[in-house]
């Protein structure tokens, strides 16, 4: 067997110096795991640990959607494009953690489901960031979280302010496309609803990307991220109905019937639908 021998140059005293574990809070982040089963069921760990870092990944997007978002309101689109296919990747790792949950059968999950009580994933307000941001508001499902006072706060304030997709529309605007006051100054605490003049804007920008080639890119950007969200959504209801089939939910939805009315919801339809307008 080979070996390497241990340099000398490697630093091994950390006294009263930053170590690897204090730089990351390892021993915050690793001792947040706390089974509730008793005793403590072997794939409660898993089910933790899947979720927990879900939400690490997802606090990164909804880091990197804001960055993205506002440069758009500065009219600057380059940044942009490594930033969403930052979030991308993001989304694919978020989407082949749904693997490693799959492992859990459902005999094995019926004997801790129960420690749930009614906590759900629906309760995550950083999911529900992320669907606004990227413009699938909802003013009930902020219902969910009065009972914290500073996530209520901020999902209201991003309830209430344009999504990134919003911010597009509005630079394009800028630029001269004819776009009118209700796709561009609306109510932003409501879902956005497709427009026939939006179309027409996107039909420019892709009957002519090279004049419009930061708005063509950003515009391809953005459907990559709606397509691997949807991917994501899909693998989520089919390892909920691979582990408990069509039960109601912990938090009281329907479960995978819930879950299957998402996959209908389109985040930036006027950029799927100028594709069959593109040739014509």
């Amino acid at each position: 067997m080979g070996s390497r021998p241990f340099e000398p140059s490697i630093e091994t005293d950390f006294t009263e110096r930053l170590d690897y574990s204090g730089y990351l809070c390892l021993d915050t982040l690793l001792s947040a795991q706390k089974p509730l089963s008793d005793p403590p069921h072997h794939d409660e760990q898993l089910f933790i640990i899947q979720h927990q870092t879900s939400e690490l990944w997802m606090k990164l997007v909804v880091h990197e959607l804001r960055a993205a978002r506002e440069f758009v309101r500065h009219d600057e689109l380059g940044p942009c494009f490594k930033i969403l296919a930052r979030v991308k990747q993001v989304q694919r790792m978020l989407f082949e953690q749904w693997a490693v949950l799959e492992t859990l059968t459902p005999s094995e999950y019926a004997q801790f489901r129960s420690v749930l009580g009614r906590a759900s994933g629906f309760q995550s307000h950083q999911y529900r960031l992320v669907e606004f941001l990227l413009g699938n508001k909802d003013q009930d499902a902020v219902r969910v979280f009065r009972h914290r006072e500073a996530v209520f706060a901020e999902l209201e304030e991003e309830l209430n302010s344009p999504s990134i997709y919003d911010e597009f529309l509005r630079l394009l605007a800028r630029r001269g496309f004819a776009l009118p006051a209700e796709v561009t100054e609306r109510d932003w605490s409501q879902p956005y609803a497709s427009h026939y003049s939006v179309v027409a804007a996107f039909k420019q920008v892709y009957d002519q990307p090279a004049e419009h080639w930061d708005a063509y890119e950003m515009a391809e950007k953005l459907v990559d991220v709606e397509e691997y969200f949807l991917f994501w959504r899909y693998r989520h209801l089919k390892t909920v109905e691979r582990i408990i089939g069509f039960k109601m939910g912990t938090g009281g939805s329907s479960g995978a019937r819930f879950l299957e009315q998402a996959l209908k919801i389109r985040l930036f339809p006027e950029l799927w639908d100028v594709r069959t307008e593109i040739g014509r």
